[in-house]
């Protein structure tokens, strides 16, 4: 198949990480830090401007526009409306937003005050998510979180008051001695505030965490199957579209952040521990910051701030793309892989020809331009990118 090299670059975004929170939860393994001495608002802000000065430059960023901002952490909301609000001015001084910017802001309940939230949307922020993860106090009690079920309710319905209509409920399953029943209960109860958005994550025990070193007893396979069946399908039932392997959205309430990065665009990555992903002159880079909090605020905006970066080789390019882009239930059009991954049309054939096994098996399903995974496929994508990486 032949396509023309790439003429423009693929959309870029914006992550910023705020590396704190109230305490570190035991299945965490994110970069994130329990508060010990108060947080130096203003001097974090004026840090995470340093970096984005030097990254605007260092990749030749500053006259592109952003499409999303995304908050993360970490807790952001430990940080007041004042200090992001000042933030977004700030990176809007710098780079342009795209007319129909998503700005995201992650949120704990119990971890700011929820008064906060209509301060949150006066200063930019338009899509709101919160960290929910369970609606039965027994099960918050042993994911760690510092929040019980009233305050999430609470805080919900306090970010529907402050005018937010894109909000994202985040819920784990596959929890200890949890059932299909009480999976879907704790969907319910996020249902009743009608989100436009859920993320439905199964439970992973990861290194260099208290749950690796202590694991939980969790369902058996066979049961966390029947879970992760019965949560899905209520989501459906409830007019929730299953767009990527976690996510469900109502019709036009997909993650545009999120899905910037299943599609392999650019992003820049700011404060400690960010990473990004950028594509310039043919090529495209992966780079990350140094995670310690205290290291960052002093390197922040200087080379030194700089933990990792590497040019990702042509012959990576197929494995980097697929792992992101067969993750949409909808797969991802051929068209977009010379300009979201930097190369000519040659690249279009080193993808068909990774999944050359995948699709004699049926588990990717091509449809012109168009490559998906299969229903089948969709359960065995760790496999199917086992065999583009062999």
């Amino acid at each position: 198949m032949t396509m023309p090299a790439p003429t423009v670059a693929p959309p870029l975004a914006l992550y910023v990480h705020f590396p704190w929170c109230l305490k570190k939860c035991p299945y965490c393994d994110f970069n994130s830090h329990a508060v010990r001495d108060g947080i130096d608002e203003a001097g974090y802000v004026d840090a995470l401007l340093r970096d984005l000065d030097y990254d605007l430059v260092a990749h030749d960023c500053g006259k592109r526009k952003l499409v999303s901002i995304f908050l993360g952490g970490g807790t952001p909301n430990l940080f007041g409306a004042s200090a992001i609000g000042r933030l977004l001015a700030a990176v809007r001084a710098r780079i342009e937003f795209d007319d129909a910017i998503e700005i995201t802001l992650e949120a704990n309940p119990g971890a700011g005050e929820c008064t906060d939230f209509a301060a949150y949307r006066a200063c930019g922020i338009n899509r709101l998510s919160l960290g929910a993860q369970s609606f039965d106090d027994a099960q918050l009690k042993n994911l760690g979180r510092i929040h019980n079920a009233a305050q999430i309710r609470t805080a919900i319905a306090a970010a529907c008051d402050a005018g937010f209509d894109n909000i994202n409920i985040d819920l784990i399953h596959g929890l200890p001695q949890q059932t299909p029943q009480s999976a879907v209960n704790d969907l319910q109860a996020a249902l009743e505030f009608s989100p436009a958005h859920l993320s439905l994550y199964q439970l992973t025990i990861e290194p260099n965490t208290f749950f690796y070193r202590h694991p939980p007893t969790l369902p058996v396979h066979d049961r966390l199957v029947e879970i992760e069946n019965a949560v899905h399908s209520a989501a459906a039932a409830h007019g929730y579209r299953r767009y990527e392997i976690s996510a469900h959205a109502r019709n036009g309430f997909e993650c545009r952040h999120n899905f910037n990065y299943w599609q392999f665009g650019d992003y820049l990555g700011i404060g400690a521990g960010a990473h990004g992903k950028v594509s310039r002159d043919g090529t495209i880079r992966r780079y990350a910051k140094c995670k310690s909090p205290k290291k960052y605020l002093a390197a922040a905006g200087d080379a030194s701030g700089i933990a990792e970066c590497r040019d990702i080789a042509a012959r990576d390019l197929p494995f980097e793309f697929l792992m992101n882009a067969l993750r949409l239930r909808d797969g991802f059009d051929l068209a977009i892989i010379p300009e979201h991954t930097a190369q000519s049309s040659d690249a279009v054939d080193a993808v068909v020809d990774a999944l050359g096994d995948a699709i004699a098996r049926g588990w990717v399903v091509r449809e012109n331009t168009r490559l998906r995974c299969s229903d089948k496929g969709y359960r065995f994508l760790d496999e199917i990118l086992a065999g583009v990486l062999a």
